[in-house]
């Protein structure tokens, strides 16, 4: 018990005295989701909008396929990209790999299939008359569509913060192409397995107390944007 006291409060230290290892890595950490969020919710609200409102042949097995990518391992995601991106694959000359750039890449891949299937939920529950009544009153299609994408906003956002939520804390794609370089590459996620493999337990307990914060405030937005 003593141990666990002690590391909690050296943790709390860690915190409060705003330690630079602390900060890079939770900086990393929002900086990468956010960027992948957003790529994420550019493409991932436009196509669950498109496959709820529209009939086409096939669109059960579309809907099928957004829902198991919903489960996408993070380490077959990060294999796959990894392959794309190192030296020895098509994009290699770019130096993507062990950068920011390729962690966002993992995780928008990760978001996507989130975002889109909460968007489509959020549609498929919407009153249809809305885009009818937008096309009577003389607004054109897209016109329409976006009017669709006022109602629904509340549903919209839901979407995109339960994307946020997965690529938060996701671990295996930043550890695989992120490389988990110090002060670069290292987020919160793989600092702590880092941290606690080296047995530091109280800055992987600071970073897993920050990372837990941010899963709240997250989740307590969902729930209130749910409740709207």
């Amino acid at each position: 018990m003593e141990f666990l006291a002690e590391t909690f409060r050296t943790a709390l230290a860690l915190i409060l005295s705003l330690d630079g290892e602390v900060v890079t890595a939770v900086v990393t950490s929002i900086s990468v989701a956010l960027w992948s969020i957003l790529f994420a919710t550019l493409a991932g609200v436009p196509a669950g909008v498109a496959v709820g409102i529209t009939e086409f042949p096939g669109k059960r097995l579309v809907i099928t396929i957004l829902n198991t990518l919903m489960a996408l391992p993070t380490v077959v995601v990060g294999l796959a990209v990894y392959g794309i991106i190192s030296r020895q694959g098509p994009m290699g000359e770019l130096g993507l790999l062990f950068t920011p750039k390729a962690m966002i890449i993992g995780q928008t891949i990760l978001a996507i299939p989130i975002v889109a299937n909460f968007t489509l939920s959020t549609v498929k529950g919407a009153d249809p008359r809305i885009i009818p009544t937008a096309l009577t009153l003389g607004a054109g299609p897209f016109q329409s569509i976006l009017q669709l994408t006022r109602e629904l906003r509340f549903g919209i956002m839901a979407a995109v913060i339960a994307g946020f939520g997965r690529v938060i804390a996701e671990v295996g794609v930043a550890m695989m192409l992120g490389g988990n370089i110090r002060g670069y590459t290292r987020t919160m996620t793989t600092a702590i397995a880092m941290e606690t493999g080296k047995g530091e337990f109280a800055l992987g307990l600071a970073l897993g107390i920050i990372l837990m914060a941010v899963a709240l405030l997250v989740n307590l937005f969902l729930n209130i944007l749910q409740q709207r």
